[in-house]
């Protein structure tokens, strides 16, 4: 094994964050040429089985200023947006409601 193949199994930098039952990764790590790319990856535990499903996305530094772009134009948007959706969707006992669902009137 060369020393490449061992260091590309070493993270450069990891970052770890749990979010309810989603843990996410974030990771450094480094080409051939020792240049930097992110990894992050999604776990979560299948109750079924106990098995952890993952996704992973692999973001290379040519793309960081637009997916940084793309991800706080959305996460604006949601917040922006997020009292619409509230109010469409009113919680009760028995679960999600829609405000649309409200009329006893159906026509098809």
């Amino acid at each position: 094994m060369g020393d490449f193949d061992k260091r590309d199994r070493e993270e450069v930098f990891s970052k770890k964050v749990r979010a309810g039952k989603r843990t996410y990764f974030f990771d450094v790590k480094a080409t051939r040429a020792n240049d930097y790319y992110l990894t992050i990856t999604e776990s979560k535990k299948r109750l079924e089985d106990g098995v952890f499903i993952k996704h992973k996305i692999f973001l290379y530094k040519e793309d960081f200023e637009k997916f940084v772009e793309g991800l706080n134009e959305t996460v604006e948007y949601i917040k922006d947006n997020q009292e619409v959706v509230e109010k469409r969707y009113e919680f009760s006992e028995n679960g999600f409601s829609s405000s649309e669902d409200k009329s006893d009137d159906f026509s098809y």
